[in-house]
């Protein structure tokens, strides 16, 4: 064990010398560290909530509201099959979970129920009942499917929001069946993200119903196939939003859209969104303006129309612009919004934290002095207990750190206040293997061995127990990480990590150290 070929030296200067480098840019600030060259490591340990402040908001997906949208689209393709067909009926739309018509004519009601089923044969059950009532319902399997795509979409949306709002190493990640938890350090303006996730975004293009009239349609009678929607930002004189009547068919949907920034028009320098879309959305976007020029176009926003523009002439480029009482950060944000997609469920906030910047500052201050004190006491413990030994391990202690910050730092692992709990536990664990070196030394020269034979059967017969002892420690640490989570992971991962190069620097470090120093000095006695 007192042997140290050169590959053995070379690989603990290598490991050394790079956890050096990796580690350093955590010593300068976040500008001096983003200025230095791409090809030298500048990546810093990333700071987690608690300790960089920021905002912790929990958000239920109201996968409900994908199985109501589900059945209302329903409606529409059966009321459409059923006229193609020429099959008379009445009271047509959702109850529950089903969507429900009767057939006038009780002869024709086994060929409408037919019609029915072939609206969406992979996800419903179409039942005839009495008086020629027939029920559409959905197979308990597509409901779980819908649930399940709807979480996993939304997470994926609210994951292009955050993106685009330049917020660093955001958590977002699934909590039961439908929540989700959405942890932002570092932000500035909480209130803006809360906007940004509450809003659903799904813009739609329906033509107004001119033909029918609104004041009827205001009074409860609104005609089949159409529907009453507020305005967004134009109000009557006594505060109630104007009411627009529009056709339920969407003509241009915005799923189509693959592009839409802030502008200004160019005629009165009014912010503006301009918007693009794709081949198929360009294609129905120029058919629907080509055949109802002269007809108002409404373009609907969460449930409000957000302008009503008449159509002057066919837009064939399949690109526009969307303008209305907007200001620059609206544009702005509407226009992430639209980038981003919509979300297929509204998202509710059923928990919000925000953790300022001073408390983490604070936070990050206990943790350097509780790291300080525990570093002291140790070093001086050690060198007071085994002499020269001790101060080589204090070396190897104060390398273990270095590793430990550079291995965060490469992968970018969150660092938090469990975190540096788990860095402390580690610099206390850091020279237990030494201490476990040392003791047995001491053994061994109290039996009369000589300094070399001493330290080769002090390591020889220490190991087997070092091992045994982290080995058992880690897996702990890995049960914790997988199945834990959020401050018990933060911990884990520190503590592994900490482990982990706690046993390289006592095994490889602190032993070539003490070895270079025997080869040097060929002592006759151990200073332990």
């Amino acid at each position: 064990m007192v042997y140290f070929s050169r590959w053995k030296v070379i690989l603990v200067l290598a490991v050394c010398g790079f956890g050096l480098l990796f580690a350093a840019p955590n010593f300068l600030s976040v500008r001096q560290a983003e200025a230095l060259p791409d090809w030298l490591p500048h990546k810093q340990v990333s700071l987690g909530l608690d300790l960089q402040g920021g905002s912790h908001l929990l958000l239920e997906v109201e996968v409900d509201a994908v199985v109501r949208e589900r059945l209302e689209s329903m409606v529409d393709s059966v009321r459409v099959a059923l006229r193609k067909a020429r099959i008379r009926y009445r009271r047509l739309g959702v109850e529950g979970r089903t969507v429900t018509v009767t057939i006038r004519d009780v002869d024709r009601a086994e060929e409408a129920r037919r019609l029915v089923r072939q609206v969406d044969p992979a996800t419903t059950q179409a039942e005839l009942g009495d008086g020629g009532r027939i029920t559409l319902s959905l197979t308990d399997q597509a409901v779980r499917d819908w649930r399940t795509s709807a979480v996993k979409q939304s997470i994926e949306i609210v994951r292009r929001r955050i993106d685009e709002t330049g917020v660093r190493e955001p958590t977002i990640q699934r909590q039961g069946d439908d929540r989700i938890l959405v942890q932002l350090p570092g932000i500035d303006d909480p209130e803006r993200v809360k906007r940004l996730l509450g809003k659903t975004a799904k813009m739609t293009f329906h033509l107004v119903d001119e033909k029918a009239s609104l004041s009827e349609a205001l009074a409860g009678r609104v005609p089949p196939g159409s529907k009453l929607l507020p305005s967004a930002d134009e109000f009557l004189s006594d505060g109630r939003p104007r009411m627009y009547l529009i056709r339920k068919r969407v003509m241009v949907s915005g799923d189509t859209l693959i592009d839409s920034q802030p502008s200004f028009d160019s005629r009165d320098n009014q912010p503006v969104i301009t918007f693009r879309f794709d081949t198929s959305g360009g294609k129905r976007f120029a058919d629907a303006t080509r055949k109802n020029v002269g007809v108002r176009f409404a373009i609907v926003l969460d449930g409000k129309v957000i302008s009503a523009p008449v159509i002057r002439e066919p837009i064939l480029g399949g690109v526009g612009q969307i303008s209305g009482s907007f200001s620059v950060q609206e544009t702005q944000d509407l226009s992430l919004l639209l980038r981003a997609g919509a979300l297929p469920a509204p998202l509710t906030i059923l928990e919000e934290r925000t953790v300022g910047p001073g408390l983490g500052a604070d936070s990050i201050a206990a943790g350097k002095v509780a790291s300080i004190i525990g570093m002291v006491l140790v070093v001086v413990f050690m060198v007071v207990a085994y002499g020269l030994f001790g101060l080589m391990a204090d070396v190897a202690l104060v390398v273990n750190m270095v590793l430990i910050v550079a291995v965060l730092s490469v992968l970018q692992a969150t660092l938090t206040l469990p975190g540096i709990a788990g860095i402390v536990l580690t610099i206390g664990m850091a020279v237990d293997a030494n201490v476990l070196v040392f003791e047995r030394i001491r053994e061994e020269v109290r039996v009369g061995r000589t300094p070399i034979s001493a330290i080769d059967a002090g390591y020889s017969r220490a190991i087997t127990t070092i091992i045994d002892a982290n080995v058992t420690t880690l897996i702990a640490a890995v049960l914790l990480y997988l199945f834990g989570s959020g401050p018990v992971r933060g911990f884990a991962v520190t503590l592994s990590i900490g482990i982990v190069s706690s046993m390289f620097t006592a095994i490889m470090l602190t032993r070539l150290l003490v070895v270079v120093w025997l080869r040097r000095t060929r002592p006759q006695a151990l200073p332990v």
